[in-house]
């Protein structure tokens, strides 16, 4: 519910309905992606996956050029070019029966995919500034995970009616659901419709980002959280089956339990966060202390390894608390991200944060199961250091941030940081 005094930025509900019909979609294949694109195209899941991980891997190094796309053309603009492909590419799946033609929708796809969180966290720089900025990033977040959850329960829906061929109808509601969202933020109005490329001059280039040892300390301070992030969907299933031995029906709760408290108390959580006006770098460390909390509570309890009704008890306590450290830590982290932008050079900025979130995505099945295979609780272990000291980190670079970026709504007292100088 919007608070008193809280002002909605113009096409909010546009951007936020888009949002949430585009991540229908994305609940509708991600959950079974090799499955879903064996069935879509008739290859086998090795191709598939050999498709899956080159064409990933490509998106990764897509992401700067997208940034750059973003200072020159404008988020907007370029978010609606990404819907336009991603409509396109599902529309065609269901006829890339051959490898090659797999290979090329996937790798176009592949490359708006991974760079639409960059482009869409630009936008919502665009469109919303101090509190609203908050206050629409929790929204996208609950919004986001109420749709997959969504996405998720319709393609189970579908296959339970026409089975696997049912792949095919997802792969075009899939396209369906890209172009409506699209059509939806091709009404949103940035509060700066003119951007650095339409003043006929190229703005600063990466080298700008690589002087700016603030914005790199958030970032690499963010690399550490996202690892965090990364636990419950690659760490928790393993350590369950290998080390507490429980049944990995536990895995489908706790995701069950994650889904719906992001989904129906994230906004309600973000705005007490934001009316109690702590600045983001303390609720950001606060979202890191909390997952270091439940990390510690999964080494006690693999530890102890209690009976299997103690275990539920405890796993269950263990996801809320990370929850909620994903609930406190996401608006304020996201927001962080955007205010320290420079506004002319923004995609570019958030291209390079964006990269702590999916080089830890990357490293993570390799680092968890490689700790695995030494001891169950060393990987959580590494994970409460890697918390604690992006908690450290965050409340360290404070000072050196700009007070827009700090404060949602800066006080009269608080300087700006000195703008960094440009590149030449």
């Amino acid at each position: 519910m919007k608070a008193v005094g809280e002002v909605r930025v113009a096409g909010e509900r546009s951007l936020l309905l888009g949002i949430g019909i585009s991540a229908v979609g994305i609940g509708m294949y991600v959950p079974f992606s090799l499955v879903f694109f064996h069935h879509v195209t008739g290859l086998s899941f090795t191709l598939v996956g050999l498709v899956m991980t080159v064409t990933g891997v490509a998106g990764l190094a897509f992401m700067p050029l997208a940034g750059s796309a973003v200072d020159r053309f404008g988020a907007k603009q370029v978010n609606l070019v990404l819907y336009g492909i991603r409509a396109l590419g599902f529309a065609l799946y269901p006829f890339a029966g051959s490898l090659p033609a797999f290979a090329a929708v996937a790798l176009v796809t592949a490359l708006a995919d991974r760079s639409f969180s960059v482009v869409q966290q630009s936008l919502i720089g665009e469109v919303a500034h101090g509190a609203a900025h908050d206050r629409l990033q929790a929204s996208t977040r609950a919004l986001q995970n109420a749709g997959m959850g969504a996405g998720a329960l319709l393609v189970s829906g579908v296959l339970a009616l026409w089975g696997t061929g049912g792949f095919t109808y997802t792969a075009w509601a899939n396209s369906l659901a890209f172009a409506v969202a699209g059509l939806l933020v091709s009404r949103v109005r940035p509060v700066r419709e003119a951007t650095a490329g339409s003043t006929g001059r190229a703005p600063a280039g990466y080298r700008m980002v690589l002087r700016d040892r603030p914005f790199l300390g958030l970032t690499a301070a963010n690399f550490l959280t996202a690892l965090g992030y990364s636990a419950l969907s690659v760490l928790f299933p393993l350590y369950l089956s290998t080390w507490l031995m429980a049944p990995d029906s536990l895995t489908g709760a706790a995701f069950t339990v994650n889904t719906a408290l992001c989904a129906g108390v994230g906004v309600l959580i973000a705005g007490r966060v934001r009316r109690s006006g702590a600045r983001r770098t303390h609720s950001a460390a606060l979202g890191a202390l909390l997952f270091a909390a439940a990390f510690v509570g999964q080494i006690v309890l693999g530890t102890l390894r209690p009976g299997q009704t103690a275990t539920l008890v405890a796993l269950l306590v263990i996801v809320v608390v990370y929850t909620l450290g994903e609930l406190v830590h996401s608006p304020s982290g996201g927001a962080l991200s955007v205010s320290a932008a420079p506004e002319a050079v923004r995609g570019r900025y958030l291209a390079t944060y964006q990269l702590s979130y999916s080089l830890a995505t990357a490293l993570a099945p390799s680092l968890f199961t490689a700790l695995l295979t030494v001891d169950g609780r060393l990987p959580w272990a590494v994970l409460t250091f890697t918390a604690l000291g992006a908690a450290v980190a965050l409340l360290r670079l404070e000072r050196h941030l700009p007070a827009q970026a700090v404060y949602a709504e800066p006080p009269a007292s608080a300087a700006p940081r000195p703008p960094v100088p440009a590149a030449a």
